[in-house]
C-alpha cells in the first residue's frame, strides 16, 4: 500500500495495483463476451488467443476441475473465473498456474500425470498441426522431450513437485494444449527471448500484459482517429471550452 501511495506512476507498481493489468484482462474478457452479458461459454473461450487452446482443455476448464466457478449460471464462466484463467494461461511459471493446469491434465485425479493422460491432450494438437499442413511431431518424440525438460523422479509419470522444480514446466503445458505457444517454443521466437533478457525481473504475465496494453491502446487510437476524420467541424457551434 505504501509503495503504491509513494509511486507517482501507478503503472510502475506491478503487484496488485496495475491499471495496465486490469485494462488488459477486462478488454480480453469483453472481446470474448460477444453478447456482453458478463458471462462467457465454451464457444467464447475457444476463441481466446486466436483459437490457441484445444477443445479438450476448454472442456476441462468448464468441468470446473481446476477451480470451481463463482458464476451461478450453468456452463458459463464469470469475470472472476476468467481472471483466474487468464493469469494461469499467460504465466505458466507461477505455482498457482502449475496447480491449475496439473488438475486439468490429471484426468483421474490421482496426483500423477501418466503417458496416456498427456497423449489424450496432445492428440488434438497433432490433429491441428496436420490440418494446418505443419510437420507433425509424434507423441513419442514429445514425451521424450517432456522427460528431458522436467527430469521427473520417476520417468513413467510426472508429479506436481516435478513440475514445480523445473523452469520449463510452462512449456510442457503449452506443448499439450496451446498450439500457438507450442509453435513459438519450437521456433524459439527471438522477440520473446530478447524480451526476457532485457527484463529478467518481469514475470511472463507482466510481459504479456505490457505487450497487450500497447496493442489495445494503439487499436483505440486508430479507432479514435478514424472516427475523428469522419466528423466535420461546424464553426457555427460554440466551442466547448
Amino acid at each position: 500500500m505504501l509503495h503504491a501511495d509513494e509511486e507517482e506512476d501507478i503503472n510502475k507498481v506491478l503487484r496488485y495495483f496495475s491499471y495496465e493489468h486490469f485494462y488488459v484482462i477486462y478488454c480480453k474478457f469483453w472481446e470474448l463476451d460477444t453478447d456482453h452479458d458478463f458471462l462467457i461459454d465454451k464457444e467464447n473461450l475457444i476463441r481466446y488467443g486466436n483459437h490457441a487452446l484445444t477443445y479438450r482443455i476448454v472442456d476441462r476448464i468448464f468441468s470446473q476441475v481446476p477451480r470451481k466457478f463463482t458464476s451461478k449460471v450453468e456452463g458459463k464462466m464469470g469475470y472472476e473465473d476468467f481472471v483466474y484463467f487468464i493469469l494461469a494461461e499467460e504465466d505458466k511459471s507461477s505455482e498457482p498456474s502449475l496447480e491449475y493446469w496439473f488438475k486439468c491434465i490429471d484426468l483421474d485425479g490421482n496426483g500423477v500425470l501418466t503417458r496416456n493422460e498427456m497423449q489424450f491432450f496432445y492428440e488434438e494438437q497433432l490433429h491441428r498441426m496436420e490440418c494446418m499442413a505443419q510437420e507433425p511431431v509424434l507423441f513419442e518424440d514429445i514425451l521424450c522431450q517432456i522427460i528431458d525438460m522436467i527430469k521427473p523422479e520417476n520417468e513413467s509419470y510426472v508429479m506436481l513437485r516435478d513440475l514445480k522444480g523445473s523452469k520449463l514446466s510452462g512449456s510442457v503445458f503449452n506443448i499439450l494444449f496451446n498450439l500457438n505457444k507450442f509453435m513459438a517454443f519450437e521456433s524459439r521466437d527471438p522477440f520473446l527471448i530478447r524480451q526476457e533478457r532485457e527484463n529478467p525481473t518481469l514475470t511472463e504475465w507482466d510481459r504479456f500484459a505490457h505487450r497487450e496494453y500497447i496493442r489495445l491502446s494503439m487499436e483505440d487510437d486508430i479507432e479514435d482517429a478514424s472516427n475523428g476524420s469522419a466528423e466535420v467541424w461546424d464553426e457555427s457551434l460554440e466551442a466547448p471550452f
